[in-house]
This record gives C-alpha cells, structure tokens and sequence, in this order.
C-alpha cells in the first residue's frame, strides 16, 4: 500500500522521484565504470544477487571490474511503499548494450529500498534476464571469484 505522505514534508511523489534518481545514479555510474558511486546507493548492508549469487558490497569492486563494458539503459521503475514510509519494493527494466560488439542483455531488476538519514537506498537489487527463447532467470554461473578471507 502507497502513503499519502510518508514523512513530514515528503510526499510520496517525492519519494518516487528520489527513487528515480537514486536508480538514474546507479545506471550512468554503472555505464561509466564508477564503482565508488555504484557503492554510494546501496545501504552499507546492501546486495546484488545474479548469476546464482549474492554479491555483498566488499564484492562490488572486482564483480564491477570483471564485468562486461556498456551502456546501461534503464526504464522507469515501477514501485511500491510500505505504509512504514520507510521501506518500498520496485521492478526497473534494463536493456545492456556492450559498447564493442553492441551485443544486448535485457531482463529487469527487482529491488527493495530503504529510506535511510542520506535518503533512499538500494538494499538488495536482484537481475532477471530475458533469454531469446523468453525464458526469465538469474543468469548461468559465471567465473567470477570471490577473494575470501
């Protein structure tokens, strides 16, 4: 269910548009290769799960490294709010152009946000690929390897 206002002066419009931005951040940051921003909208014990994975934010850096170079495309997500104002959960389509070959993945995102004392965060953002035969899946494993201490 959507609040009509889900903190003081906040209404929920304007936490759709921080939303929107906070999501706007995280595809450019993404195209431009900038892990330090991609880190800056997840919530310090947040998540991207893809691949057959769940990849903390220690894992960001060689995750983002080792992944393939491209445009991020985006479309408007669609979200809902929890009647706490301070949760919400979301879907975001994604079509991802590698910049040498301009090969394409499409599929889209789910997400939960948490509203948090810098504004909405990503908590867990989870990929969903679109396969050409329009099957829908988390992705095939991948070689990326995760230094453990």
């Amino acid at each position: 269910m959507t609040p009509q206002h889900s903190e003081p002066g906040s209404s929920t419009y304007d936490d759709l548009a921080d939303i929107q931005q906070l999501l706007a951040r995280y595809a450019v940051a993404m195209t431009q290769g900038d892990t330090h921003r991609v880190l800056a909208v997840f919530t310090p014990d947040g998540s991207y799960s893809a691949f057959g994975d769940t990849y903390r934010l220690d894992d960001f850096p060689a995750l983002i490294a080792a992944a393939p170079k491209g445009l991020f495309m985006t479309g408007t997500p669609v979200v809902e709010f929890a009647e706490d104002g301070g949760t919400a959960t979301g879907t975001q389509p994604l079509c991802f152009v590698e910049h040498a070959a301009h090969a394409m993945r499409i599929g889209y995102y789910n997400d939960t946000y948490r509203r948090t004392a810098d504004g909405w965060r990503l908590h867990t953002r989870a990929m969903t690929f679109i396969r050409r035969n329009g099957a829908h899946d988390s992705g095939r494993p991948h070689a990326f390897e995760r230094t453990r201490t």
